[in-house]
């Protein structure tokens, strides 16, 4: 009696495995990597260079505008604080008022009487410290009257992804996602 599996059914050449796949060369994934990797290296220096400008230019002009901002503010508080107390300086000079002149007697004629009638109407000297103090206090008065007190009606503008910004963040995560494609796609290319 024969055994129907004495023999072994992959020893013939009807089923052998060619071997035809080859290798790929050194040359052809040291391109692919010499690629990728110049590519990394131009965004990593594209990035390097964005923070220069920012740091060399950008920078220093938001301190200026700063610094300006804050200097015109204490001009103006001098200027209201010169206005409040009634001195204005000009020229390095205080001006002050001039003083109210004094009355004098004038002599009269002592050969005929005169019948003197009290008056009850005197002048007032007006006060120039005084007056301008009540019409700067009165200024100020009405400008916080007309000043629009500002409110919040915005979301707070801090986090990590309003200091790096969302549409670059997105625009990254492209460009990440489309580097895998490429590479996958050269990887499958060299492969076969």
């Amino acid at each position: 009696m024969s055994e129907p599996f004495a023999e072994d059914p992959f020893d013939g050449n009807d089923f052998a495995v060619e071997e035809t796949e080859e290798m790929p060369s050194e040359e052809a994934s040291n391109k692919t990597f010499i690629i990728i990797a110049s590519v990394l290296g131009g965004l990593v220096l594209l990035t390097i260079l964005c923070m220069a400008i920012y740091v060399l230019v950008i920078l220093p002009r938001q301190k200026q505008t700063q610094l300006a901002q804050q200097a015109t503010a204490v001009a103006q508080s001098t200027q209201i604080a010169q206005a409040l107390t009634g001195t204005a300086i000009v020229n390095n000079q205080a001006l002050t008022p001039l003083p109210s002149p004094v009355p004098t007697e004038t002599p009269t004629p002592t050969q005929t009487p005169v019948i003197a009638m009290p008056t009850d109407t005197l002048t007032p000297t007006p006060n120039f410290a005084v007056t301008s103090t009540i019409a700067a206090a009165l200024t100020q008065a009405a400008i916080a009257v007309q000043t629009v007190v500002p409110t919040s009606s915005a979301l707070p503008n801090n986090g990590f992804a309003d200091d790096v910004g969302i549409p670059g963040l997105a625009l990254l995560a492209v460009v990440f996602v489309v580097i895998i494609f490429v590479a996958r796609r050269l990887r499958s290319s060299t492969a076969s």
